[in-house]
């Protein structure tokens, strides 16, 4: 039974030390894939002056991001955004996470869905991709069944919090690919 009682805030209507609470309660689910958000999220300093960066990156549209809430308890529960957009020739790069107590619910599929409509329709994207851990199973799901197609694996592509290389599955999909 999925969980429908969620909504998507901008930037501009949360709060970093909301964010911040979310980060370190799921710190060790999400420190291997998203390494520099949880760097970010080390102290309230930190986590102001890496909203602020964010902030920037919105008004300069390099980066969108989008909070998955809680409307019931007005509590912050995911997190979802587009990165390294290319308006040259027209690529991005989706990223998301979900609190562990909402995993399993179709939150983050649903999310996916809206923010993918928004790369095609809004941004007018031609590729989106999702590049995950090899081991974030549940990452790749959420590519395949929006119909993502794994494109490769990219061999000691980052460093993950240990400082250890990893492998990444590079997953994309095309606009003429896409089924609204």
């Amino acid at each position: 039974m999925g969980f429908s009682n969620w909504k998507l805030d901008e930037l501009d209507k949360v709060q970093p030390n909301e964010f911040f609470e979310l980060v370190q309660k799921n710190k060790t689910r999400i420190e291997n894939t998203l390494t520099i958000t949880v760097a970010n999220c080390e102290s309230q300093e930190k986590i102001n002056q890496y909203f602020k960066i964010k902030n920037q990156n919105q008004i300069n549209k390099t980066d969108f991001y989008f909070y998955i809430r809680n409307i019931e308890t007005n509590n912050l529960i995911g997190y979802i955004g587009i990165k390294k957009i290319d308006y040259k020739i027209l690529k991005c790069e989706l990223f998301y996470f979900v609190d562990k107590n909402f995993e399993g619910k179709g939150i983050i599929s649903k999310a996916v869905k809206q923010i993918i409509n928004h790369c095609f329709e809004e941004l007018l994207m031609n590729k989106i991709i999702i590049c995950t851990s090899k081991i974030n199973i549940g990452s790749q799901q959420i590519a395949l069944k929006h119909n993502f197609k794994q494109e490769g694996i990219l061999r000691n592509e980052r460093l993950n919090h240990l400082n250890e290389y990893e492998d990444i599955v590079y997953f994309g999909l095309l606009k003429s690919d896409y089924i609204i």
